[in-house]
């Protein structure tokens, strides 16, 4: 397994996965209902939903670009303080899709050994705050961006529950249901 075949399929199937919530949400609630779950939180100090999605989208951004030692482009630091304004400016459901489906065709887009750098190489990966993680490649990509990944999509994921949005298990492992060996799926 590389690095590539390990986080490329994971963003991938995920963001697209977060993009059926919010489809979702648009189809169980009332069209302004829905545009106000963006600004949603889990507690008053955590950020809304609009800024997890977009979190989420940067952590993808974030390692594709750490991995191919390439600097962030405008477009990302863009869309990182979007999500640091977000409680100010929550933007649409429609720009959240849209800013999903840039990150998911940026993964697709990608050749089939983009991040395959040597697992040890050094990564410096400094954090707003001024501390500096020492890590490497294959430690960033296990430690840091999917662990960092996951947590937004999954706050995103408590904030649509929290809100009253019908979701379940298998709205969280969809891709799974491809995998599911005929003859085996339970009767409803």
């Amino acid at each position: 397994m590389t690095l590539t075949t390990f986080l490329v399929p994971t963003y991938v199937q995920m963001l697209k996965t977060l993009s059926g919530w919010l489809d979702k949400a648009q189809a169980q609630c009332s069209a302004a209902d829905a545009e106000a779950l963006l600004s949603a939180r889990l507690a008053p100090d955590m950020f809304p939903l609009s800024t997890q999605i977009r979190f989420a989208c940067v952590q993808a951004w974030e390692a594709v670009c750490r991995l191919q030692g390439e600097p962030f482009p405008a477009s990302l630091d863009a869309l990182l303080n979007e999500g640091r304004d977000a409680g100010e400016r929550p933007g649409s459901i429609v720009d959240a899709k849209a800013r999903i489906a840039e990150t998911v065709a940026l993964l697709e887009g990608l050749p089939t050994d983009a991040l395959d750098m040597d697992a040890s190489a050094a990564i410096a990966h400094a954090l707003p705050n001024g501390m500096v993680l020492d890590l490497t490649a294959e430690q960033y990509a296990r430690d840091w961006t999917l662990p960092q990944f996951y947590f937004h999509l999954m706050t995103a994921y408590a904030i649509l529950r929290a809100q009253g949005v019908a979701l379940g298990k298998a709205d969280y492992v969809t891709h799974m249901l491809g995998h599911v060996r005929p003859g085996t799926l339970p009767a409803t």
